[in-house]
């Protein structure tokens, strides 16, 4: 699944975002609302890890989700 499919389906995928990233609140997620940057932004400031490493855990995220997901 490519980040524009994830953007366009977020209120879907909040479950499978607090699933990975449980510090994240409804409140986070919601103002969120799919943008890559706010999301690692988010990460970041909850988790106390770098740019990178929040880059990273989204990547693997990504490569996880699937269509089941939008189910």
């Amino acid at each position: 699944m490519n980040w524009d499919t994830i953007e366009g389906n977020w209120k879907q995928l909040t479950g499978q975002a607090k699933a990975q990233w449980g510090k994240l609140t409804g409140d986070d997620l919601t103002q969120i609302a799919g943008r890559r940057d706010q999301l690692a932004g988010k990460i970041q400031q909850r988790y106390g890890v770098a740019k990178e490493e929040a880059e990273q855990q989204m990547q693997d995220w990504v490569a996880k989700a699937d269509d089941t997901w939008l189910k």
